[in-house]
């Protein structure tokens, strides 16, 4: 059984896989990277301009992830087990679909994103998204297996460190700010940005678990 499997992994027919999980990773990572750029960006209707460009890359992985699903049908032969690239491809999915709605919350709500909160929890999507392109990276030949376990340490570490700066920013956000209605808008925003932080956590635990039954 183990043979069959590493047999399995280097059979040609199943390369498009890995280069779809690629794809969607690479444009997972863009995401957070052009979602920090909205937070730190103070004109209104510039920031309006890049959650355009956040939603085109959401609607690319989209269509990348439905590709993934033709392909998983179509496919007899697939890396590794079915149910796993299923899952892998739902987590980074949701990756994308909480930065996106990060961006939607802020541009909706349309207040100033100029808050530490904020800012560091951005940071935070950011350094998870960098991880876990490394570790979807990795998988296509699991030859630096050590790279992609620390990885996905790293993205476990973030998540903590995501529950911290959500219980804190709460905690100052009730404290510093009398308005309720930013009270309810920001802390929407928080809840959001740490959810795409979890995401970054189930996609890690889906890569683990592929890392254990065929490295």
């Amino acid at each position: 059984m183990a043979s069959n499997s590493f047999f399995k992994i280097f059979l040609p027919k199943d390369r498009i896989f890995y280069t779809l999980f690629e794809n969607v990773a690479d444009t997972v990572h863009k995401m957070g990277l052009t979602l920090q750029e909205m937070v730190y960006e103070t004109d209104e209707d510039k920031r309006a301009t890049i959650l355009a460009h956040i939603e085109n890359m959401e609607h690319k992985n989209d269509d990348a992830t439905h590709t993934i699903f033709t392909e998983l049908g179509r496919n007899f032969i697939t890396p590794f087990d079915r149910e796993d690239i299923h899952q892998l491809a739902s987590s980074l999915d949701d990756i994308a679909d909480y930065i996106y709605a990060s961006a939607k919350k802020i541009n909706f709500y349309k207040i100033n994103p100029n808050d530490t909160g904020i800012h560091k929890m951005t940071e935070l999507i950011v350094q998870g998204c960098v991880e876990i392109k490394k570790a979807v990276h990795g998988l296509r030949d699991m030859k630096n297996l050590r790279e992609m376990t620390e990885a996905l340490i790293k993205i476990n570490s973030i998540e903590n460190q995501a529950d911290d700066i959500f219980d804190m920013s709460i905690e100052m956000l009730f404290n510093n700010e009398n308005d309720f209605k930013e009270v309810i808008k920001k802390k929407e925003i928080y809840q959001v940005l740490e959810i795409a932080t979890d995401k970054c956590e189930d996609a890690a635990n889906v890569i683990e678990s592929i890392i254990i039954k065929y490295a």
